[in-house]
């Protein structure tokens, strides 16, 4: 398989990725956690792990997902709190419920909220 390189500020060095990899969700996507209780609007999105090995390990080894798919950038929401997560596509299942998420930072990167997705402002779109 052919694969090309990146570097992520993030983690701090190069990635290297397929040329060809196929996200399942797209940014203003309201999904859901597969396994954990929270939902968050879609915002930015990694074609492969881009974090850091310091984050990544921190995930327990029974849990930790592959780093050859997508990873994504959520305003996320649970009962208690707003927070940014970075989920990785096989833990993200679409959002059931339907409406709008309640994070404070929505308002800065999303126009409207329309048949379960969020558009982006146009002022930040290419």
């Amino acid at each position: 398989m052919e694969r090309s390189q990146f570097f992520s500020a993030q983690a701090g060095r190069f990635i290297e990725m397929p040329r060809h990899a196929t996200a399942r969700f797209g940014i203003g996507d309201v999904v859901r956690h597969r396994m954990f209780d929270f939902r968050g609007v879609i915002f930015d999105i990694d074609p492969v792990f881009s974090n850091s090995e310091e984050w990544y390990e921190a995930i327990p080894q029974d849990m930790r997902p592959r780093r050859d798919q997508p990873f994504y950038h959520l305003l996320a929401e649970n009962e208690d709190s707003s927070y940014v997560a970075y989920v990785s596509q096989q833990n993200l299942l679409p959002d059931s419920d339907g409406g709008p998420v309640d994070h404070p930072n929505v308002p800065e990167l999303f126009e409207e909220f329309r048949n379960g997705r969020y558009r982006m402002r146009r002022s930040l779109t290419h």
